[in-house]
C-alpha cells in the first residue's frame, strides 16, 4: 500500500458548465456602437502607453458598459497583463459571471466574495498568486488580490456604498484601486448609470478634472428607455383604494400576466410588517438588545431584530395594558407577496430578500427559476435592482419610493435617485417596450421627478447646488467619531471629554465640531451609541489631531467604551 499526498483545489466555478454557458451567452466580441467604440479606444490608448488615468464611464442602464469591460480586459490579456473587475456584492450575479466565462473560460477567472467558504477563498487566492488566473472578479476585498502586472482595474456600479468598508479595518476600495492603478501605471475605469456625486463633480471640474468623463447615452441594442409613471398614493387613498397596489399598477400587472410578460416589484423592506403596536396604549414591541422596533415575519410567526438577530414569538396580548388590540403597521416583502397572491391568485411569484437567500447558491437558483420557468412576478429588495438582464421583464413597480427619502442622511436624495434609476433599468431591455410605475406620497419631490425623467444631469445640478449651500460633501468632509459602550455613564463622560479636546484643537483649523449626542439608533446589541460630527476639509494636521486624541483615549484604560473614526461614512445612522 502506498500513501500519496495530493492537493485538491476547490473552485467556486466548478459546477458551471462552460460549454452550455457558451451556447447561451455571447461568447464572441460584439460590434461596439459608436459611443462604446470611442470610450474603448480612449482607454485602450492609455493601456498601450502604460499610463495611469481615471475614467468615469457614465452610461444609461442597458448602454453596454459590460461589453466595453469585456473588450478592455481582452486587450489587457493580449498585452500579457492581468485585470481586476470589482462589482458590488449584490451585483455579483450568475449572469455577470456567465458572460465572462463565455468570453474567457473558467481557467482564466478567479472569483473572490463573501459567499465563498474560507477554503474556497484560500484556494482562489493561491491560484491567483500562482499566476493560474489572470482575471479577478469580486467584491471590494478583491482589490487586494495578489495579481502582478495589472493592465486595467474596473469598478462597476462605482456609486455603490458597499465599496467602503464600515467595519475595521475601514477602507474605501475606490481609493485603494486608485493607489494601485497609479503604482501599476494602468487605467482605472469607474462605471455607473448614476455616478456618485463626488465622482461626477471630479469629472466635471473644468479647472482641474481628476477623472476623464466618457458617456454612453443610448442603449446598446437601440431599445428605448422605459416609460416612467409616478402615482400619487395620497390620491389613491382619496379615491378609496387602501390596497398596496395603485389602480394603475394593478391594471398593468394584470395586462402583463395575460400577455405572458414578467414583472418585478421592488420594496426595500423585508419581513411582513415593520412594527407592531398596541392600539389601546401605544406600546411598540422593541428589541431587548437594541433601541429599535422588531419586524414581524409571518412565515415563522416571529418578531425579529434586523440589527442583532434577536427574535421572539408574536405578541397577542399587550404586556403593558393587557389589551388584545395588537395591530400590524408598515409593509415588507412577505406582506407584499401575500397581497399579490390574494389579488392575482393564478399568478406565479418568487421572492428574493435576505430571508430567502440564506443558503449557498440560493441567489443563483432564484434568478434562474424566475428566468427559465418564466415566473410572472419577482418580488424583492435591493437584490433585484442591479446587474440583472431579463429580456421578458416589461414592467417594474416601485412600492414605496419615499422609504429611502425620509432618513437622517445628507445622501438620502442621491441614494433614492440611484435606486429608482437602477430598478427602472430592469424593464424593457430587449425589443419589448418597458414601463415603470413609481408609487409615492411625495410625487412633487425633485428626486422623484428627476427619476421619472431619468435625467441624471438635472438631478446632479439641483443636488450639487443644495450641497454647496449647506456645505456638505464634496464641498467638505464629514468626520464622525463613534462611541459605543455597555456603560452609559462612561460613554457620556468619554464623548464629552473628546468633544472638548477636538473643539479646542480643530476649531482653529476652520472645522465645525458638533457636541456629542446619542446616535439616531442609540443602542445596538446592548451597547449605547454616541457620536461627534465634525465638518471641514480633512488635512494632514487634522488627521494628526484625531490620532493624538485616539491615543489619549486608549491611555485612559476605559472599561467598555470603544471609539472609531470614520471619514465620510456610508451611513449617518
Amino acid at each position: 500500500m502506498e500513501i500519496i499526498e495530493q492537493k485538491i483545489e476547490r473552485n467556486p466555478l466548478e459546477q458551471k458548465n462552460e460549454e452550455e454557458i457558451k451556447k447561451q451567452e455571447k461568447a464572441k466580441k460584439l460590434t461596439l456602437t459608436q459611443e462604446q467604440e470611442k470610450a474603448y479606444q480612449t482607454i485602450k490608448i492609455k493601456m498601450e502607453k502604460n499610463e495611469y488615468q481615471a475614467f468615469l464611464l457614465y452610461g444609461v442602464t442597458g448602454s453596454g458598459k459590460t461589453e466595453v469591460y469585456l473588450q478592455l480586459i481582452q486587450q489587457a490579456l493580449e498585452q500579457e497583463k492581468t485585470a481586476i473587475l470589482l462589482v458590488p456584492e449584490i451585483s455579483l450575479t450568475p449572469q455577470m459571471l456567465d458572460r465572462f466565462i463565455a468570453r474567457f473560460g473558467k481557467k482564466e477567472i478567479a472569483v473572490l466574495h463573501s459567499k465563498l467558504s474560507i477554503g474556497e477563498r484560500h484556494d482562489e487566492w493561491e491560484r491567483i498568486r500562482a499566476k493560474k488566473a489572470k482575471i479577478v472578479i469580486g467584491a471590494r476585498s478583491a482589490i487586494f488580490a495578489p495579481l502582478e502586472n495589472i493592465g486595467i482595474i474596473i469598478i462597476d456600479e462605482e456609486h455603490d456604498s458597499s465599496y467602503k468598508a464600515e467595519s475595521n479595518p475601514k477602507y474605501d476600495a475606490k481609493e485603494v484601486a486608485k493607489k494601485i492603478a497609479k503604482q501599476m501605471k494602468c487605467p482605472l475605469v469607474l462605471g455607473s448609470a448614476t455616478p456618485d456625486i463626488r465622482t461626477y463633480q471630479q469629472a466635471k471640474d473644468k479647472e482641474k478634472p481628476e477623472i476623464e468623463l466618457l458617456c454612453l447615452t443610448q442603449r446598446a441594442n437601440h431599445s428605448s428607455l422605459p416609460k416612467v409613471q409616478v402615482v400619487d398614493l395620497k390620491q389613491e387613498l382619496i379615491n378609496g383604494n387602501r390596497s398596496m397596489l395603485s389602480m394603475d399598477l394593478y391594471t398593468e400587472i394584470e395586462k402583463n400576466i395575460k400577455q405572458k410578460r414578467q414583472t418585478i416589484l421592488f420594496l426595500n423592506r423585508r419581513g411582513y410588517s415593520t412594527f407592531i403596536m398596541c392600539r389601546s396604549c401605544g406600546y411598540t414591541v422593541k428589541c431587548k438588545n437594541c433601541n429599535i422596533s422588531l419586524t414581524y415575519h409571518s412565515h415563522e410567526k416571529k418578531l425579529k431584530c434586523h440589527y442583532c438577530g434577536y427574535e421572539e414569538k408574536v405578541v397577542t396580548i399587550c404586556p403593558e395594558c393587557q389589551s388584545d388590540k395588537i395591530r400590524y403597521f408598515g409593509t415588507g416583502t412577505q406582506k407584499l407577496e401575500q397581497e399579490i397572491h390574494k389579488q392575482f391568485p393564478k399568478a406565479s411569484t418568487i421572492r428574493m430578500d435576505i430571508d430567502t437567500v440564506t443558503k449557498k447558491n440560493s441567489h443563483e437558483q432564484i434568478l434562474n427559476k424566475f428566468k427559465n420557468e418564466n415566473i410572472d412576478i419577482l418580488i424583492g429588495t435591493q437584490m433585484v435592482v442591479k446587474g440583472h438582464h431579463f429580456p421578458n421583464v416589461t414592467l417594474v413597480g416601485v412600492m414605496a419610493a419615499d422609504s429611502s427619502l425620509n432618513i437622517d442622511d445628507y445622501r438620502a436624495n442621491e441614494r433614492t435617485f440611484q435606486i429608482l434609476t437602477q430598478v427602472a433599468g430592469r424593464a424593457g431591455r430587449e425589443n419589448l417596450s418597458g414601463k415603470v410605475i413609481i408609487q409615492t406620497y411625495t410625487p412633487e419631490n425633485f428626486t422623484i421627478q428627476c427619476a421619472k425623467e431619468q435625467n441624471y444631469e438635472k438631478f446632479y445640478e439641483t443636488e450639487i447646488a443644495l450641497r454647496k449651500q449647506l456645505k456638505y460633501p464634496p464641498f467638505c468632509d464629514i468626520i464622525v467619531v463613534n462611541f459605543n459602550s455597555e456603560d452609559e455613564t462612561e460613554i457620556q463622560k468619554t464623548s464629552n471629554w473628546v468633544y472638548e479636546q477636538l473643539k479646542k484643537s480643530l476649531e482653529q483649523e476652520q472645522f465645525k465640531v458638533f457636541r456629542a449626542t446619542p446616535a439616531p439608533i442609540d443602542k445596538i446589541q446592548n451597547r449605547h451609541r454616541y457620536r461627534i460630527i465634525i465638518k471641514g476639509n480633512m488635512t494632514k494636521e487634522a488627521n494628526q489631531t484625531l490620532n493624538q486624541v485616539l491615543k489619549e483615549i486608549y491611555n485612559k484604560n476605559l472599561k467598555t467604551t470603544r471609539v472609531t473614526i470614520d471619514v465620510n461614512p456610508n451611513s449617518m445612522m
